[in-house]
């Protein structure tokens, strides 16, 4: 689970409803901080949705009980990676999702995910 990088929960419950604060594709750097794994937008979605799943399961939940995605990313010409790595990481599960471009993202990231998932328990 990385850390938040500013003022902010990583995950918060509203009532049944789990949301997570946008994830980026980062693991704890040589010297504690958040760094941005190597490899562009598809080492760092398959990073983001993997933090985003350990935040998931800290709240009881998981990867398929997520029903509405939304995904940031600075090349929509990525399209394409993107959906590769999304259906690898969910499978036959299809949440509905958006896509939308931006000029930037924090850290200088390629891409960013937020999630929101019905928590049964």
């Amino acid at each position: 689970m990385s850390t938040p990088i500013g003022p902010y929960s990583p995950i918060v419950r509203s009532g049944d409803l789990l949301f997570t604060s946008g994830q980026l594709g980062v693991l704890p750097g040589a010297d504690g901080e958040p760094a941005l794994v190597e490899g562009g937008v598809a080492a760092q979605l398959a990073q983001a949705l993997s933090n985003a799943d350990a935040l998931l399961v800290s709240e009881g939940a998981t990867r398929d009980d997520v029903v509405k995605a939304t995904i940031f990313v600075g090349d929509l010409s990525a399209f394409g990676a993107i959906n590769d790595v999304w259906s690898a990481f969910f499978g036959s599960h299809r949440p509905a999702r958006s896509t939308v471009g931006v000029a930037a993202l924090p850290l200088g990231a390629a891409v960013e995910v937020e999630l929101v998932a019905r928590c049964r328990g």
